[in-house]
């Protein structure tokens, strides 16, 4: 109400003003100033109308508004659809922020990075917004493009072995090209590639891909010396 009186009070001077300042630039009849005054009133049962169209509006407004559930409440309410608390989602939201990182970081082993994956996905507040698409698809994408390197294996010489029998292996490379890898990771063991002992234990480190298509094409190409 205070506000459509500010507004008809400054109308009135609007008005005012207007034909004050009409009657001033030169004089004027009485038919002019009659219709003068008459525009400016139909000019200004227009405005009211406006006026009052707007506090209808502001009325709906705030009737709209008092209708609105409080936004707490709404959280609450969405909480109890899948049984938890602020606090659960709390909790929650701290695991699923550690797991993130030490999946970015890749602290293995990878297997447990998924079990603790799939328990997360398991509990009823990872449907909620906030956090499905983040564990159900996000951190799952960023697990299956993990590729965790293959741990070095430790191999015990045994009488007859050589490194490229070593190499060759299918528990190791497959392929006695690759010899050198073993030689180079136990060269404080080995002093000579062409002699080793039984009993030693070499690390058999893992190939790179780099080094694997390497090898392999030194397998495809390699053509053994005739036989006289």
């Amino acid at each position: 109400m205070k506000l459509a009186k500010y507004i008809l009070s400054l109308l009135s001077l609007v008005l005012l003003v207007s034909v004050i300042s009409f009657a001033q630039e030169r004089e004027m009849t009485v038919e002019e100033w009659e219709a003068e005054m008459a525009r400016l009133g139909e000019a200004k049962t227009s405005l009211l109308n406006e006026i009052d169209a707007l506090k209808s509006d502001i009325d709906n407004l705030n009737a709209q508004k008092s209708g609105i559930q409080d936004y707490d409440e709404c959280i609450d309410e969405l909480y109890a659809i899948v049984g938890a608390t602020r606090e659960d989602v709390d909790n929650f939201r701290n695991a699923v922020n550690e797991l993130d990182g030490m999946i970015k970081r890749k602290e293995g082993p990878k297997k447990d990075r998924q079990a603790d994956l799939d328990a997360l996905k398991m509990n009823k507040i990872s449907a909620l917004p906030e956090f499905f698409n983040k564990v159900h698809n996000q951190m799952q994408k960023a697990l299956d493009a993990w590729v965790e390197k293959p741990d070095v294996i430790s191999y015990k010489v045994v009488r007859g072995d050589h490194l490229w029998g070593i190499a060759k292996k299918k528990e190791h490379y497959g392929n006695g090209f690759a010899w050198s890898i073993i030689y180079k990771a136990n060269r404080d063991q080995i002093k000579n590639p062409d002699l080793i002992y039984p009993d030693q234990v070499f690390k058999v480190p893992p190939l790179s891909e780099e080094e694997k298509s390497k090898y392999e094409k030194l397998r495809q190409n390699y053509k053994p010396a005739p036989v006289n």
